[in-house]
């Protein structure tokens, strides 16, 4: 006969755990869920030191927040777009080759992510190198995909500045527009830089100088070359000999070999980029004429090639990312006042050092 048959033991259901929530933040921070609810939100009138132990609450709980219903409520999407605006139509694998291998947008990209992610906000990289392009970043701009624009524009051509404007984008830019455009902008003093390298060229005994130009219908490129001259004229130096090159590794190589050329007797170079300066100090090996010994070489920006250079290059301290994380800094204050008029921060160069010259 068979057992009698007893119920099936009930299963144990695992329960996952609750998702923590704006009150399990407030009560490990120490502080009000409206204060958590500012600083999730992306509020800026919340002390420093309180917004950092609501981040540090929320990073120790793991509370994630709901992004479409905080979206509803701020009518913000938590992303600014970051664009790099180029020249023109046939130059896209150029355009993009540059932005990826020049230590200057990377240096943008750390200042801004530096400076955004403190603040719970996300660069949404995009790049806008032909007209066709353009149209499809201001679209989605147009369409509220992005709080903000932080601009970097290579041309000076470039409309996307104005067309900002006109569509009542909170945008800034890195490098003060070539037109006349009521925009914010951040901005380094070209021509004081320029002076700086002048002055040390005469100072360290240099009597035959030239300079390796960027492409002159790019402002910051020309404002080099006019301070350097300037500053020359007044060492009695009435003619510098120039060479144009794009702010690559290779067209400073290539305005080298030029000036080389057109002056063998040089013994001092100012490049408007260290790029360009690297590219010089491979023509001048490349012709036995050693640096610094023979020839003494400048360039502009202090970027990461110029302390790996050999010898290492003495240059101009472009400073980059304090440069691209205040302009994130002008574009918040933007957007949390949309009234406030554009304001334009420009920095101080730098002289800085090394065995090049």
């Amino acid at each position: 006969m068979d057992a009698p048959r007893t119920p099936d033991a009930p299963v144990a259901v695992p329960i996952a755990p609750a998702a923590p929530t704006l009150e399990d933040v407030a009560r490990l921070a120490g502080v009000s869920r409206a204060t958590v609810s500012r600083v999730v939100n992306g509020k800026r009138n919340v002390d420093p030191a309180i917004q950092e132990a609501v981040r540090q609450a929320v990073d120790a709980i793991g509370y994630v927040p709901n992004s479409a219903a905080r979206s509803l409520i701020t009518r913000r999407t938590g992303a600014v777009a970051l664009v790099v605006s180029g020249a023109g139509e046939g130059e896209e694998e150029v355009f993009r080759s540059q932005v990826f291998t020049d230590p200057f947008f990377s240096r943008v990209i750390s200042g801004v992510l530096g400076h955004l992610r403190a603040r719970m906000m996300h660069p949404v990289l995009m790049l806008a190198e032909t007209g066709q392009a353009r149209d499809q970043v201001l679209s989605y701009l147009r369409q509220g995909n992005a709080d903000g624009t932080l601009l970097v524009s290579t041309h000076a051509a470039d409309p996307l500045p104005g067309l900002l404007v006109e569509a009542g984008l909170p945008a800034v830019l890195f490098a003060r527009p070539e037109l006349s455009v009521p925009i914010g902008f951040v901005d380094l003093a070209h021509q004081d830089g320029a002076r700086l390298a002048a002055d040390h060229l005469i100072a360290v005994g240099c009597r035959r100088v030239v300079t390796i130009s960027g492409p002159l219908d790019v402002r910051a490129a020309r404002e080099r070359q006019d301070g350097f001259r300037e500053a020359m004229a007044r060492h009695g130096e009435p003619l510098v000999p120039s060479a144009q090159g794009n702010f690559t590794q290779d067209s400073g190589e290539a305005a080298m070999r030029r000036l080389l050329a057109e002056v063998p007797d040089l013994d001092g170079v100012f490049a408007a980029n260290d790029l360009m300066a690297c590219g010089a100090l491979h023509a001048l090996r490349e012709a036995g004429r050693r640096v610094p010994q023979e020839v003494r070489v400048v360039g502009f920006d202090d970027s990461s090639v110029a302390a790996a250079s050999r010898p290492a290059l003495t240059t101009v301290r472009q400073p980059v990312e304090e440069m691209a994380a205040t302009m994130a800094k002008l574009l918040l204050e933007r957007i949390d006042e949309p009234g406030r008029p554009p304001r334009s921060v420009i920095f101080d160069p730098v002289l800085v050092r090394r065995q090049s010259a």
